[in-house]
């Protein structure tokens, strides 16, 4: 059909929102805009039609006419179909143009009133297909959408990719989108132009998963639930959406690691060839669907003596993987086997499991396997249920170890001596124990206490929804005062830094925690968290960390002691107090709990932030590179997120700035998949993004890290925030909004209490930005608090970019010698430090004093040094700064100041405002005029007086001659 240019769609009618799809969307737009074509490919239901509508919605508007088709399976053998689809509209408009026998040709076999057939009018239907279509494009571009390519009867195809390949420069384009598998998309070009680009939609990350989720309104899912749609879909959208359908129709919540329910739509779709299979080879693939990775010597030992050849033959109908990688069986898509799983009664999958827990070779595996096939509560199932939780937080799988110690809590016996539940789904009491459960004898834990470890296990892996609910639930049936503390502790963990939010728990478990100075330690030790994330007050959480260290000795909790300890000597850090390095010797001291040794807030991570603080960078990155070592084998997660930002500043202070973006970038990724540390990792890849991305980048996280600390009530992640905010702006040229950024950080800190200027190091950036506003007397304020401070602790790092700020704070006054000497000095300075970016840096402004003076200028070494680094932003500063027009010199001062008297009213007014040091926003409220008003006058000024920037104007004012 065609779609006339005036066609507009009915209101509510719009594409759906693509998710996750920016690359090919990019490389599909760069192609459409040059008049190229595109071939979309992929699985079923991968998205190829929500593309494809998305895309043909932005470039139909450019096309003069748009012709679509889309085809079914059912009418595939439909000759000439698709043509009528696409043709059938405009045939009156341009048969007048076709010569006699290709009119005739074209009107029978789109009419049917015919018997026209390739056969017999081949070459006439060709060229008319082909004169159609320059008929058409010679009135304007046309666009050509095609949906389903792989239903498209071939006499259609045949006919399209006959006009496709000779229709040469006439404006046409073809989007069409086709089911493959792999690779194998070739075949479909055949009816597209030779120019035609194939891009491949692929699966969806766990990211956009969660966002499709939430887009079609299936939200409130637990992150562990995305977590399981997304591996079950295997990344698909469609499979994504059915199962997250199911969910928001089950009346019962979905307990996180139990099987997804699958809706009969998918279990139909991805089912249709079992009835091909025997039932004993539906049994086999059932008893390889319960399993974790199944090998075909596990299936035989859970009595499939037939294995190899029932799984051959599943192989070839497409439902297992036909290429295996290693012994494993493994299904051609994740959704098959739940499918099965889910389309099993449950007496046979209990069959199932039961067979597996006597094959498997692995005792995590045999536990859960034992636990699944057994009914009711069972002292022995849950005792070999938590054995294999605490083998699984060994091995660091810490959210096996949640899955399992939730099941032994389900088999738990409420008081010991209850009797044995049966197994399996028979009548007979199921099998024997497998070799290596455990004793009759042994007792488990309370399902409560259990519960609680599971939930401190769903804290390490990242699963804060999962941790949440399982304390609510032990907070709703127990009594027992260190449970519930136990689980008040849980619910205070998972609020991170929105701990405001939480704020009612702490009196409750006070009261719960009573006189015991065990349970009091864990609480006094997230009352030293809150003071310092919501009320930003350095003393009381280093009194309150302090004072649950001594309870934690006097209850004899040698890891809250440690973890206390640790925290103290952070907060120390941050403060520049001198005890730090004392309390992180205590926190180090022996005996040591191996759980504290590779923590995020353990004294390991406490000593590698005072590393870094201390300009000892080499030291600071080994012991950061061990610790991210130590917790990716744990399977720590949150520790994982910090130690990934901590390896990442490491890279970025020393100038190794494409590797600390790729850091940054893999922590939010990670952050943002589980909830931890979402705006700490915000800031530093904000950061990064400025020293070695994108500017726009830096900025939008920089400003969407401010916007979740101050909803979350974060003082400490405001400041930070608004220091990386202060810094993207810097960098992006816009010094005014610079300047009101980083003095907001300053005020926080004051009021913080923050003292030492290597916790943010923002304070060169507010001089530099300062001197570019014309504020030189509030940058030299600013280099001399901070200097104070930085010379009592010996931050050498810091005292050189003061250093480097002053110079231009010195060479706006006209001391350009002195600058110039300054900065050699900062550069040495900076370089026998390791700071690589800030070394770049003062280079920079080095061949930037020397502009306006005799000669051109050279920017060879600081573009040397940025390249090193591989600090893209700056880089291109340094080129701008390079083929910039030499500027004409400044007019002597009597004649520039007698040229203040030739500006217009308005243009004194904002001239007179600069010189006093107001910024463009404050000028532009004071005189009741917009900042783009203010930026154009300004422009005025400097054209007329003969000058370059708000410096100049500032030197006129003093009298003092330009530079």
């Amino acid at each position: 059909m065609t779609v006339p240019r005036d066609f507009t769609e009915p209101a509510g009618s719009r594409p759906d929102m693509v998710i996750g799809r920016d690359e090919p969307f990019t490389a599909a737009r760069r192609q459409l805009a040059r008049g190229g074509s595109v071939l979309l490919h992929g699985p079923a239901g991968i998205g190829k039609s929500t593309a494809l509508r998305a895309l043909a919605a932005e470039y139909g508007a450019t096309a003069r006419t748009v012709l679509r088709c889309s085809a079914t399976e059912s009418e595939s053998h439909l000759p000439f179909l698709a043509l009528a689809d696409l043709l059938g509209l405009v045939l009156d408009d341009v048969c007048d143009q076709l010569p006699a026998a290709q009119r005739t040709a074209l009107e029978s076999a789109l009419t049917g009133r015919g018997e026209s057939t390739l056969q017999r009018d081949g070459l006439a239907l060709r060229l008319a297909v082909l004169s159609a279509l320059r008929a058409l494009a010679a009135e304007g571009p046309v666009l050509i959408v095609a949906d389903d390519l792989q239903w498209l009867d071939p006499a259609s195809v045949e006919l399209l990719g006959f006009a496709a390949r000779r229709l040469g420069d006439s404006p046409v384009r073809m989007l069409c989108a086709a089911r493959t598998q792999d690779e194998e998309y070739d075949r479909h070009l055949g009816a597209a132009p030779p120019d035609t680009l194939a891009l491949r939609l692929g699966p969806l990350s766990r990211t956009h998963v969660a966002a499709l989720l939430d887009h079609r309104g299936y939200t409130g899912l637990s992150r562990s639930t995305v977590r399981d749609i997304h591996r079950t879909s295997g990344g698909n959208p469609l499979f994504a959406l059915e199962l997250g359908r199911a969910l928001a129709e089950n009346p019962a919540p979905h307990r996180p690691g139990e099987p997804l329910p699958v809706p009969t739509s998918l279990r139909a779709l991805v089912l249709n060839r079992l009835g091909m299979l025997s039932a004993d080879a539906r049994h086999t693939l059932l008893v390889a669907s319960a399993g974790a990775r199944p090998t075909l010597a596990t299936l035989r030992a859970a009595g499939r003596a037939d294995a190899e050849a029932e799984t051959v033959r599943a192989a070839e109908l497409g439902l297992l993987a036909t290429e295996s990688e290693g012994p494993a069986v493994r299904f051609a898509h994740p959704l098959i086997s739940a499918a099965l799983y889910a389309e099993a009664p449950a007496q046979e999958r209990r069959a199932a499991h039961a067979a597996l827990s006597t094959a498997a070779s692995d005792p995590i595996e045999r536990a859960r396997h034992l636990a699944l096939a057994t009914i009711g509560t069972d002292p022995e199932v849950a005792a070999s249920l938590a054995e294999a939780a605490a083998l699984a937080r060994d091995r660091g799988a810490p959210s096996v170890a949640a899955a399992l110690g939730r099941l032994a809590a389900r088999h738990a016996p409420a008081e010991t001596g209850t009797r044995r539940a049966r197994r399996s789904g028979d009548d007979t009491g199921g099998p024997a124990p497998a070799p290596g459960t455990a004793p009759a004898e042994r007792t488990p834990a309370s399902p409560h206490d259990l519960l609680l470890q599971a939930a401190e296990d769903a804290i390490t892996a990242g699963e804060l929804d999962l941790a949440r609910d399982i304390a609510r639930e032990v907070l709703s049936a127990s009594t027992v005062p260190a449970q519930r503390v136990r689980a008040w502790i849980v619910v205070i963990e998972t609020a991170g830094h929105a701990m405001s939010e939480v704020d009612s728990v702490f009196p409750q478990a006070l009261a719960d925690a009573g006189e015991d100075p065990r349970l009091l330690a864990l609480i006094h030790y997230q009352l030293a968290w809150r003071a310092l994330l919501v009320d930003g007050d350095f003393d009381p959480a280093r009194e309150e960390a302090a004072y649950s260290a001594e309870l934690a000795a006097r209850g004899g909790d040698r890891y809250t002691e440690l973890m206390a300890l640790a925290f103290e000597a952070q907060i120390e850090t941050l403060m520049g107090h001198p005890d730090a390095p004392a309390t992180i010797k205590r926190a180090l001291r022996e005996p040591q709990d191996p759980r504290v040794a590779c923590h995020h807030n353990g004294a390991g991570y406490a000593r590698f932030r005072w590393l870094v603080m201390s300009d000892q960078l080499p030291e600071a990155r080994a012991t950061v590179t061990a610790l991210l070592r130590e917790v990716r084998r744990r399977g720590s997660v949150e520790s994982e997120v910090h130690f990934l930002r901590g390896l990442a500043e490491t890279e970025l202070r020393t100038g190794h700035c494409a590797r600390a973006l790729d850091l940054a970038r893999e922590s939010l990724r990670l952050a943002r998949d589980t909830g931890i540390g979402e705006v700490a990792s915000a800031v530093l890849t904000s950061l990064a993004e400025a020293a070695g991305g994108e500017v726009d980048r830096a900025l939008a996280l920089a400003r969407e890290a401010l916007d979740h600390a101050e909803q979350d009530g974060d003082q400490m992640y405001v400041s930070r925030a608004l220091a990386a905010l202060g810094h993207a702006q810097l960098v992006a040229g816009d010094a005014p909004a610079a300047v009101a950024s980083l003095r907001r950080v300053r005020e926080l800190e004051r009021a913080l209490g923050i003292t030492d200027p290597a916790r943010g190091r923002w304070h060169g950036d507010l001089a530099e930005a300062l001197v570019r506003v014309g504020a030189a007397e509030e940058a030299q304020d600013v280099i001399d608090t901070a200097r104070a401070r930085a010379l009592r602790l010996g931050r050498e790092s810091v005292l050189a970019v003061l250093d480097r700020a002053e110079a231009l704070v010195r060479a706006a006054r006209g001391e350009r010698e002195f600058a110039a000497e300054r900065l050699t000095s900062v550069q040495d300075r900076l370089a026998k430090l390791g700071y690589g970016l800030e070394e770049a840096r003062a280079a920079f402004a080095a061949a930037g004093l020397r502009t306006g003076g005799p000669g051109p200028v050279s920017y060879d070494e600081a573009a040397r040094l940025f390249r090193r680094c591989r600090a893209l932003p700056w880089l291109r500063q340094v080129e701008a700064a390079a083929t910039a027009p030499a500027a004409e010199p400044a007019p002597a001062p009597a004649a520039a100041l007698d040229a203040l008297d030739s500006l217009a009213s308005m243009e004194r007014q904002v001239a007179a405002l600069v010189m006093e040091g107001a910024t463009n926003r404050e000028i532009a409220g004071r005189l009741f005029i917009s900042v783009k008003t203010v930026e154009a006058t300004l422009t005025r000024v400097y054209r007329k007086l003969g000058i370059r920037s708000r410096v100049d104007i500032v030197r006129l004012a003093a009298g003092r001659p330009g530079g």
